[in-house]
């Protein structure tokens, strides 16, 4: 579905990331873990072309990207960004209807069957009680789920999230990384970033570990998330522990002042 080769990305005028390379199948998860400034939403932006890269390539089911029209890609890959701020007073249910955008003529207005699609992804979310409500009245973590929904209305077959977890309550975030794994089950690939290891063990086959735009290490999460790397990533001592049934978890060490 994916495939990074050698990528270089960055700004105009400002390389921040070199020789990336990483490919994700249908169905695959992979999570990607960086300090904040590490380059991971330059590295989502770029695969989504919204950014020119700066050398190598990214493919799409065996297309180059920049042979894609925005329409062609909007088909096949959904996003989330880190977060958004709602300007204008549209329901929850016509803001996931956006999502809808790439499958709706420019002139037609949406069908039946994308109010249905809409609706589907908002109740998979548990939202579906907030359809009519105006997007500026509801909470962070519910405006980033209407997030997640208006991706999914995409129907894509690949979905990129850039830490979709990060302004929600430990519940939603659980619902979060279970709907990826469910979405992963149906086939879809799946690309995200977090700022906690643990989600990596979680819903991941794969984690790439970013560190000032470089991958540190790249494979399955219990390989790659080690209390070494995690210090060459975020500078702090932590223990990788095991937990029943095959798990791991990241437990933090904190020396008093």
């Amino acid at each position: 579905m994916l495939k990074v080769e050698s990528l270089d990305f960055g700004f105009p005028g400002r390389t921040i990331g070199r020789d990336v390379s990483f490919s994700l199948g249908a169905g695959e998860v992979m999570c990607v873990l960086g300090p904040n400034g590490g380059g991971k939403t330059t590295l989502f932006r770029t695969v989504l072309g919204l950014l020119a890269s700066h050398g190598g390539k990214i493919l799409l089911d065996g297309k180059p990207i920049e042979s894609l029209s925005r329409t062609e890609i909007a088909r096949l890959i959904g996003y989330v960004p880190q977060g958004h701020t709602g300007y204008f007073a549209y329901t929850v249910r016509d803001f996931v209807l956006m999502g809808r955008t790439a499958h709706v003529g420019i002139f037609a207005s949406p069908s039946k069957k994308d109010i249905e699609v809409a609706d589907r992804a908002l109740a998979s979310l548990g939202m579906a009680h907030l359809a009519a409500r105006p997007i500026t009245e509801v909470s962070g973590g519910e405006r980033q789920l209407a997030l997640v929904a208006r991706a999914l209305a995409q129907e894509p077959r690949l979905l990129v999230l850039d830490e979709p977890t990060a302004s929600l309550d430990f519940g939603n975030q659980v619902r979060v990384l279970e709907r990826i794994a469910a979405l992963a089950h149906t086939g879809i690939a799946i690309l995200f970033s977090s700022h906690d290891p643990d989600h990596a063990f979680l819903c991941a086959q794969r984690a790439l570990l970013l560190s000032e735009g470089r991958a540190l290490e790249i494979g399955a999460p219990r390989d790659v998330i080690r209390p070494d790397t995690l210090q060459r990533l975020y500078g702090v001592t932590v223990q990788v522990l095991p937990l029943a049934g095959g798990g791991h978890t990241c437990l933090p060490s904190i020396s008093p002042q």
